[in-house]
């Protein structure tokens, strides 16, 4: 289902446990628990996330959250309507900074976990190829996360 890597932090149970949480609900909510679809997740520092940024976007700056889908939307889309899971299959890449989860938690005035688990699903929603660069978009994709992380019971503080 997902393999958790760290790149230059330290490993700690806390996110392996809210992960785990976070992704297992996502697979449920998309009907994808039967799935072999997995996902790798590489949690790190700014320094590495701004140069992974760089690297495969261009763009030369710290964010929170990057996802590197493996499948168009519509390709996936029929993968899953079709049950196809014969083999097993990356659903694509999610790398999240800590330190800016930590700093983002602060600044929106809610917990760690509540900052940790809606970079997950933000980025699982990018992996199931949602966007929220159109206005209409973005409603759908904050709709899924929120239904996601309510069913979980974390909310907003």
């Amino acid at each position: 289902m997902y393999q958790i890597e760290y790149l230059d932090i330290e490993e700690k149970k806390e996110y392996e446990q809210i992960i785990d949480k976070v992704i297992r609900k996502c697979y449920e909510t998309e009907n994808l628990d039967k799935s072999k679809l997995y996902i790798s997740i590489t949690l790190t520092n700014p320094t590495n996330i701004k140069n992974i940024n760089k690297q495969y976007r261009n763009i030369d700056k710290e964010t929170d959250v990057l996802s590197f889908p493996m499948f168009e939307k519509e390709e996936l889309t029929n993968k899953i309507k079709n049950r196809n899971y014969k083999n097993e299959d990356i659903l694509g890449d999610i790398v999240i900074s800590i330190q800016k989860v930590e700093e983002q938690a602060i600044e929106y005035n809610h917990s760690f976990e509540r900052e940790l688990s809606y970079m997950i699903v933000h980025g699982f929603y990018h992996l199931m190829g949602e966007d929220h660069i159109e206005e209409k978009d973005k409603i759908i994709m904050r709709e899924k996360e929120e239904k996601v992380l309510n069913s979980l019971d974390i909310k907003r503080s």
